[in-house]
């Protein structure tokens, strides 16, 4: 019996230090299983952001080719736009043509009435009668009567004009004055005769007795003939009429 024991105890022993060499290698089998899987999901989840990124820059690139796309078609259809906007201004141009023409017709209008307004004509015995509005203020209009004719002088040989007034001559320019405003001279107040620029010209200021016509008369010696009315002004004031 006792020879028998000895031989048991390292059998036990043998059995354990199997156990325990089973155990560590299903602890390292374990640990590099575990190790294994780690590493598969680390590689599978960079797998997955790296897709995830692809897919990004995909979509971004397609998102970018279709905002060009639509930025070259909005483009071509500004082109468009302004290639047939010179067709839709054309009515405008015609139609800002039209009122210039019209302007042009109105102001030519305007013009004609007033050429008609400041200058009258009239048809008498003998010639025309043309009437002018004047731009002095000190003027209302300016008559020029064709049909005017000398008043018949006494005078003979060389004329020399006279501003005396008891003279012939000053009495002649004064019947000439009558005669161009058609106020009697005993009708009228003689406020100065005056040489008019030449020693056979003359000019006379005159008016009406009750003070309503006022007019300025330019007289030419005629030889052999007398005074001849050739202008006379229609006068607003006497002052600074002479």
């Amino acid at each position: 019996m006792s020879n028998n024991e000895p031989s048991r105890y390292p059998s036990r022993l043998k059995k354990k230090k199997n156990r325990s060499n089973a155990i560590l290698n299903g602890m390292i089998g374990l640990v590099f299983v575990l190790i294994l899987i780690t590493g598969a999901f680390i590689f599978l989840g960079n797998n997955k952001e790296n897709a995830q990124e692809l897919e990004t820059v995909q979509i971004t690139t397609e998102s970018d080719e279709q905002a060009s796309e639509e930025d070259s078609g909005t483009e071509e259809a500004d082109a468009e736009k302004e290639a047939t906007d010179p067709e839709q201004e054309q009515p405008e141009s015609a139609s800002e043509e039209s009122e210039e023409e019209n302007a042009v017709e109105n102001d030519e209008n305007e013009a004609d009435k007033n050429s008609e307004t400041e200058q009258k004509e009239g048809t008498v015995i003998g010639g025309t009668i043309t009437s002018k509005a004047s731009n002095d203020p000190i003027v209302e209009e300016t008559v020029i009567n064709t049909s005017w004719e000398p008043v018949k002088t006494s005078q003979k040989g060389d004329h020399v004009s006279v501003y005396e007034k008891d003279s012939v001559d000053w009495k002649e320019k004064v019947s000439a004055i009558s005669y161009a405003t058609g106020l009697q001279e005993d009708n009228m107040y003689i406020m100065r005769i005056q040489n008019g620029g030449g020693p056979q010209k003359s000019i006379g200021v005159v008016q009406s007795k009750d003070q309503q016509e006022k007019y300025r008369v330019y007289l030419e010696w005629v030889d052999g003939k007398g005074w001849k009315p050739v202008k006379m002004d229609i006068l607003n004031t006497l002052e600074g009429a002479y």
